[in-house]
């Protein structure tokens, strides 16, 4: 269940958590949320370079590589907002369908997405429940 913390109440009275206005397990579950998301990424394209590996161009040189990472981004999520820094692939393959260059595309995170999808369902119905006029005792 979630609460709200004012910022003179400390959630954590050893955890310093009220600086922040966060509480200390807050921000591990945060963290934990930042690294899983990460490690899933990486290995996400990790598998999508690794399936196409073996297609090289004239030269030699691989037509699927990682190109650096996109900037930094909040994605809000049910463990609260989590800075994600995607991993960036360089994909040289033509669609002969279309002619244009094939794209990565991340199943875990879209490139559009900045909430997830379970936090995207519940802010009309907070808004229906009282969020748009202030009146939080039904929400």
């Amino acid at each position: 269940m979630l609460t709200v913390v004012h910022e003179d109440q400390d959630p954590n009275e050893a955890g310093g958590g009220a600086a922040t206005g966060r509480s200390l397990l807050d921000e591990i579950v945060r963290d934990g949320a930042r690294q899983m998301l990460a490690a899933a990424l990486q290995a996400e394209v990790a598998d999508y370079i690794a399936r196409h590996a073996g297609e090289v161009e004239d030269h030699g040189h691989r037509l699927v590589v990682r190109n650096g990472y996109h900037a930094e981004r909040d994605v809000m999520t049910a463990a609260g907002a989590v800075t994600v820094k995607a991993p960036r692939v360089n994909d040289e393959r033509i669609d002969p369908d279309i002619g244009t260059r094939k794209k990565f595309a991340s199943s875990i995170l879209p490139a559009w997405a900045r909430k997830s999808t379970q936090v995207s369902e519940v802010l009309p119905l907070l808004y229906l429940h009282g969020l748009s006029t202030s009146d939080f005792g039904p929400a």
